[in-house]
């Protein structure tokens, strides 16, 4: 929570979670429990999810993960991603999805940059879920089109 205005109070988790399997009801894909393959730990999560609030790029498909400090720079969140895009390309069939964060979270962004996603820079926004002032409002979007996967999957020897 690194970059995020507050962490959760319990009951806003709590809420979090319940949002979460509505929009699985709902979309048929949302964010995946993030677990270590050896021993179940649960890590945090990765995958799809469709924002709530309104800007110029929405409605879309947004990529995300929220992991534990202490599985940051493991690799995690970009192989699970990997993967959430793959099922949201190959099997969604989205045309497109989208990532943001601010500026400041040079982590998040090289994931995004390994996954092949490419800044927007006319796409940039202030998150209107904050005030004007707050210093996390200011957010960088990256986007991948469903043909631009499809193209370096197939260079890369994958079929789809």
């Amino acid at each position: 929570m690194e970059y995020f205005p507050a962490c959760l109070t319990r009951a806003e988790s709590d809420a979090t979670a319940g949002r979460i399997e509505d929009h699985f009801e709902r979309h048929g894909f949302g964010l995946w429990a993030a677990e270590l393959l050896g021993t179940g730990e649960l890590a945090g999560y990765i995958g799809l999810w469709t924002p709530r609030f309104e800007a110029h790029f929405t409605p879309c498909v947004e990529i995300g993960w929220r992991l534990g400090a202490r599985f940051w720079g493991q690799g995690l969140a970009t192989e699970g991603a990997r993967e959430a895009l793959r099922y949201g390309f190959e099997e969604a069939r989205l045309d497109e999805i989208v990532s943001f964060t601010v500026p400041a979270n040079a982590r998040s962004i090289r994931v995004m940059e390994k996954l092949g996603m490419r800044r927007d820079r006319e796409g940039d926004f202030d998150h209107p879920a904050l005030a004007e002032g707050h210093p996390l409002r200011r957010h960088v979007l990256y986007r991948l089109r469903a043909e631009e996967y499809r193209e370096r999957a197939r260079r890369a020897g994958r079929a789809i």
